[in-house]
């Protein structure tokens, strides 16, 4: 005759505490690594969240008021994406094609005594009354020679614009030195 031993759960079971097992639903306040992304509701393991996720304020539970709340919160977002998308089109058009030109110290040599880089694009962009980040401004490496120059620049919702970038010198003069 075999005799059949209790499994871990069995006796769990028999006392009562077979909720341990069980899983939670809970919405993600942010993206976790492993779990998923913001705003989506997961089911999760009641100490995972108890321990980590809700005492770090990344979670919180999926009753009624918090699915309301949740709407809400995504409808807000998406008004906040359009908007995004809106800003980022007018930004798109509006430097598409545009000449910038920039005056550099240049060598008897016509040698530049700097490099032209994104940090300086970006900052006479700004100038110019285009606020773009230094981040989105695609250059492979810096520009070190006189002449006109493309560059793509990537806004957000991967809209792209080029311009064109004029590196213009003025000699140095001796009696400067």
């Amino acid at each position: 005759m075999f005799q059949v031993f209790p499994t871990k759960s069995r006796i769990l079971d028999k006392i009562g505490i077979s909720f341990i097992f069980q899983k939670m639903k809970v919405i993600l306040l942010e993206d976790i690594e492993n779990v998923g992304k913001k705003y989506e509701i997961k089911e999760v393991r009641p100490g995972h969240a108890r321990n980590l996720l809700i005492p770090k304020n990344l979670v919180k539970l999926a009753n009624k008021k918090n699915l309301k709340w949740l709407e809400s919160e995504k409808e807000m977002a998406e008004k906040k994406a359009e908007e995004d998308l809106k800003l980022s089109q007018e930004l798109a058009s509006k430097i598409d094609g545009l000449e910038l030109a920039i005056l550099v110290k240049v060598g008897t040599d016509g040698q530049l005594f700097e490099s032209i880089n994104s940090l300086k694009i970006s900052e006479k962009l700004k100038e110019a009354g285009f606020e773009v980040k230094r981040s989105h401004i695609k250059l492979e490496k810096p520009i070190k020679t006189l002449g006109e120059f493309p560059v793509v620049i990537t806004l957000d919702h991967n809209l792209e614009a080029e311009i064109t970038v004029v590196i213009s010198g003025e000699e140095k003069n001796k009696e400067e030195e």
